[in-house]
């Protein structure tokens, strides 16, 4: 009789016939982790630590060679021989048992209909369905499987995508394509590739319709959410039941501008530089293209009336001049920059081209074209127009954010930003300042509200004391930021990173969901984004979106390197811990992450230094009073930091 072990929907061991057969669950978990193995091979430590993780080895042991006989013992009845032992070896005989488990060197060995059709059959139920444990190296194999299914889903999706003909054929790519965007709703080769797949049918708009619903779906979550939070239950707090909207700008008179210093004032207009393309890539004909494509970029930018630009000439001087910059910029008044580079990605010739905010140093859009499949000396105005035409829709979403601001407001505003790049007490307390004196101007000012609840959530982390009264002043003034501008991303940001803090996950996690929406090629909000998801215990997915945050901002504030470094530390990776924590500009902030990490890898001596130096400016700290307030979704999480930090000598 033949039999299969069913990974997709339920972890089950079936009949030839479909029937369920009984098989302990933890053996079934065991056979699926041998099916993705070498030889279908693993010694008996490796899955001691794969089914129970780090509790008592001699006890596990003794547990996992009484779960190997009960499945020997059941293997007799069943007339079957699957999992096999010598010595400390378990094997298991892939030719006695077949599996709908996913591996990705079987992926050419099927037409790639019939490929994806079982794809989109299995990958649309959960795979091990409610099978869980909290073994870390059963969370870092769930997150392998993960992506090596999005990664053979991706791919057979972008071959069948070329070839379909037929509509059963263009709605399965629809099916496949759903559930890629389900398990990838931001990755940018996912969505230009869903775009290309519904273009085929002249249905793009309908697509654009699907993600402008969704992301109004998830607004009216947080507008349900805060409203129900309300002691009135209502959203503005003044019992009159209305829903979330924009509050009034404030009513104090501007002032005349004629009584600022220029620095003082927004210009009407922006203005935007555009920097020649650096040439990264390996073909001299891209480089040659590059003086005309930024010509013909700034002639489509002429064409609208909204933004100015600084002549190519101009532009071109101070591109090969990188000290003199930021001064050039802030004579000129520069608000935008659009910063470009052809390089290869793969076999593949790109642009990437990210605009920068330069009042913040904010990368507020990036995007990456694809120069392979054309004929750039032809097509690179193709390529111009589409680069104006996002930019400047994009500055001018931008734009709208900003308008009927009080000149002097948003003077101390940006002031208090600039003290929000280095994170230290004394610098959080002077942001905080001129927040306070910028909200003394223009009380509904969200940006200004969104960094003072940024000041107290930061102050509540550096200070380590666990005061709640910092994260519910937090709490309320991001709220605020939100009831001002609905549709202010920072504000949902904020509220997220509060709510974090106080151990919230799903709330933070939602808010953090509405931020990226809202701005989803902002770096810093996916920062925090990941952020969040380290403190939800998700590690795998925190890597990723952090990776993709330093991408978009390479000169990367230390919040980023130490987000990340926390990502690798959860994940068991504490010299790539390490590495990040390296690449910060004051490494002290994050000292208690070095001793846990060079404890956990052996090191005392170099742990001992580090708790050294924090202890000279926190004599107090206490490691169980500390986890117990720093929010971790699961407990093996806390538990991993708790045996670091204590191993270090804390």
């Amino acid at each position: 009789m033949a039999f299969v072990l069913k990974t997709f929907g339920r972890l089950q061991l079936v009949d030839e016939d479909g029937n369920d057969v009984a098989f302990p669950e933890k053996g079934l978990l065991l056979l699926a982790y041998l099916f993705t193995t070498d030889q279908g091979s693993a010694d008996r430590t490796t899955l001691v630590s794969f089914l129970w993780g780090d509790a008592d080895r001699d006890d596990t042991l003794a547990t996992l060679r009484k779960l190997i006989s009960r499945m020997k013992a059941r293997q007799i009845e069943l007339g079957i021989n699957i999992l096999s032992s010598q010595g400390n070896m378990v094997t298991l005989d892939r030719g006695s048992l077949s599996s709908d488990i996913l591996l990705s060197d079987t992926e050419e060995e099927v037409e790639p209909f019939s490929r994806l059709k079982q794809l989109v059959k299995l990958m649309d139920q959960p795979f091990l369905g409610p099978v869980h444990s909290h073994s870390r190296r059963f969370q870092r194999w769930l997150a392998e499987r993960e992506i090596c299914h999005i990664a053979l889903l991706g791919n057979t999706l972008r071959t069948a995508s070329r070839l379909a003909q037929s509509q059963k054929e263009i709605e399965l790519l629809k099916k496949a394509a759903v559930i890629l965007f389900r398990t990838e709703p931001k990755d940018p080769d996912t969505l230009q590739m869903l775009i290309e797949i519904f273009q085929a049918e002249e249905e793009v708009a309908s697509l654009r319709t699907y993600f402008e619903q969704r992301r109004n779906a998830i607004l009216r979550g947080i507008a349900a959410r805060t409203r129900s939070g309300d002691g009135d239950g209502d959203g503005d707090g003044d019992g009159d039941g209305k829903a979330l909207g924009p509050t009034p700008a404030s009513s104090q008179p501007k002032l005349a501008a004629a009584a600022l210093e220029p620095q003082d004032i927004r210009i009407a207009i922006p203005r935007l530089v555009l920097l020649p393309p650096k040439n990264q890539s390996v073909r001299p004909q891209a480089g040659f293209l590059a003086a005309s494509l930024v010509e013909d970029i700034t002639i489509g930018f002429c064409a609208f009336n909204s933004l100015e630009v600084i002549a190519p000439y101009s532009a071109v001087q101070i591109g090969h001049h990188l000290e003199t910059q930021k001064a050039f910029f802030e004579r000129h008044r520069v608000n935008y920059i659009l910063d470009t580079r052809i390089s290869n990605t793969g076999d593949e010739v790109t642009l990437f081209a990210q605009l920068i905010f330069f009042d913040q140093n904010q990368i507020v859009w990036a995007e990456r074209f694809s120069l392979d499949h054309m004929d750039l000396v032809k097509d690179r105005r193709t390529v111009a127009r589409r680069i104006a035409l996002s930019v400047s829709s994009e500055i001018e979403r931008h734009e709208a954010l900003r308008e009927d601001l009080n000149p002097v407001a948003y003077h101390r505003y940006l002031v208090g930003r600039r003290h929000l790049a280095r994170l230290t007490l004394p610098n959080l307390r002077r942001a905080r300042k001129e927040m306070k004196a910028a909200l003394g101007v223009s009380p509904d000012f969200a940006p200004a509200l969104s960094s003072m609840a940024r000041t107290y959530s930061k102050e509540w982390l550096l200070t380590a004391r666990g005061d709640i009264e910092l994260l519910q002043t937090a709490e309320t003034l991001a709220k605020q930021a939100t009831e001002a501008r609905p549709d202010f991303a920072d504000g949902y940001r904020e509220f997220g990173v509060a709510k974090l803090l106080q151990g919230a996950f799903d709330e933070s996690a939602e808010a953090m969901e509405v931020a990226e929406s809202l701005a989803p090629h902002y770096a810093d909000v996916i920062a925090d984004y990941a952020d969040t998801l380290v403190h939800c215990s998700l590690p795998a997915m925190a890597l990723r979106k952090i990776e993709r945050a330093i991408e978009l901002n390479p000169l990367a504030p230390d919040t980023y390197f130490w987000t990340a470094a926390g990502a690798n530390y959860a994940l068991g990776d504490f010299e790539d811990s390490l590495d990040y924590i390296g690449q910060m500009a004051d490494p002290s902030l994050a000292d208690r992450l070095s001793a846990a990490s060079w404890a956990m890898l052996g090191r005392q001596d170099k742990a001992r230094v580090f708790v050294r130096r924090f202890r000279e400016g926190n004599p107090d700290f206490d490691v169980d009073k500390w986890l117990s307030a720093v929010p971790s979704k699961e407990q093996w999480h806390k538990d991993l930091y708790r045996e670091g930090l204590k191993k270090a000598g804390f």
